[in-house]
């Protein structure tokens, strides 16, 4: 294992990822099987300025267990105690990130049921977080941790020492990092260049973006005169990046304008339970019918999370030539496969919804779903009423 290029990404994390201050708290979601990389993070925020890391496992071994024992209203339930060991360090300011391990196949015997009271429970308990973000406007970011369970997943054919050096190297490719690059320089570039992507695409004012694609998708998504893929910097904001890695470019579609069939491309991971060859129908900007076989049950609780769960919160872009979709591998992670592909995401948007309710939604939830393809089309209806190719075959058109 290369310990030099772990403690790289891991200040990679704190620096270029949530930007830590000098005498800002860290507060960290770290998956119970990467503890020993949350310490070298933990070292990599101290050595930073950070005045207190407070660690939270996520231990999913044991929520599997309480959801076999105990009711799904004891198991989505937060108490007083854990609202409170968050929202003490959030109101003093504190940046947060959330380092996530893969292990699908803990729950493979798990019950639908008790994966949607999982799921339920975890995101509830990241609301909290998600909240602060969006109101206090502190950074923060999600990241991935290499473990054996998803390094033996990945690579079944290696010893688990051998499949986990072999992870660890394709995360640090998909993060460009280099044990001699400036990596900050690097994603500074690339920040640019998706910045200028951005306001080429704001610049046509699009109405709406029609996909089709071979699997039967077949989805118009309106737009909104806020739906901007230019996320410009704020003078006052302190820069981060939300999600490492990261292809997209993203913005966040019309509520009530979503029409048509949509078929997923990749696995989607709910309450740590697999779900694929699943779709949605859409009318009037709300799923009306989830198409799915196995795991149709956990999708229609998603959708039915609260009134607006079913209505799209994000439309973003990603390249099917992308460097994880080239990479070949399905990560079994959200994260890292939704910048394999187009993906839309059911339920909160993006941005702020003050005085925008009737344009844009709003949710409890935000689960993002693969839906790119190498075939995928998608063409832009300007203001003239005219269409103009945005993607052809998997790419960029314009």
């Amino acid at each position: 294992m290369n310990e030099k290029m772990i403690r790289k990404y891991a200040n990679m994390l704190a620096t270029v990822g949530i930007n830590v201050q000098k005498g800002q708290k860290v507060l960290v979601e770290a998956c119970i099987e990467g503890y020993a990389f949350a310490n070298i993070f933990a070292q990599e925020c101290y050595k930073e300025g950070a005045s207190e890391v407070i660690i939270n496992y996520l231990d999913l071994p044991f929520l599997k267990t309480k959801a076999q024992y105990q009711s799904a209203e004891d198991v989505r339930k937060i108490e007083n105690w854990e609202y409170e060991r968050y929202q003490k360090y959030l109101d003093e300011g504190a940046c947060t990130i959330r380092l996530e391990g893969v292990n699908p196949k803990l729950m493979e015997d798990a019950t639908e049921a008790q994966a949607n009271a999982i799921f339920a429970y975890i995101d509830n308990m990241r609301n909290i977080m998600r909240k602060a973000s969006r109101e206090k406007h502190c950074q923060w970011c999600i990241a991935m941790v290499p473990s054996y369970e998803w390094a033996t997943l990945m690579f079944p054919e290696l010893n688990p020492h051998e499949a986990l050096d072999k992870l660890w190297d394709v995360l640090f490719k998909l993060c460009y990092l280099t044990e001699d690059n400036d990596i900050a320089k690097v994603w500074e570039e690339k920040n640019k260049k998706n910045l200028a992507l951005g306001r080429k695409l704001d610049a046509l004012h699009l109405k709406a973006l029609h996909y089709t694609a071979s699997n039967g998708t077949d989805l118009t998504i309106e737009l909104t005169e806020f739906s901007k893929y230019a996320h410009e910097p704020s003078d006052n904001a302190i820069p981060f990046n939300a999600n490492i890695p990261t292809e997209e470019i993203a913005t966040s579609p019309y509520k009530f304008g979503t029409n048509g069939v949509v078929y997923a491309s990749r696995p989607l991971i709910l309450g740590g339970k697999k779900v694929e060859n699943f779709g949605f129908r859409f009318e009037k900007g709300k799923v009306v019918e989830v198409l799915a076989n196995e795991g149709k049950e956990m999708l229609e609780a998603l959708v039915n999370t609260d009134e607006n769960a079913g209505y799209l919160g994000e439309a973003a872009l990603v390249e099917y030539s992308s460097p994880i979709s080239q990479s070949g591998l399905v990560y079994y992670n959200t994260l890292i496969d939704e910048n394999a592909s187009c993906h839309l995401a059911l339920g909160r948007c993006l941005q702020d919804t003050t005085g925008k309710e009737d344009l844009l939604n709003t949710s409890t939830i935000h689960i993002d779903f693969m839906m790119g393809t190498h075939d995928m089309n998608i063409d832009g209806l300007l203001e003239d009423g005219t269409w103009t190719p945005i993607f052809r075959n998997g790419d960029f058109a314009i």
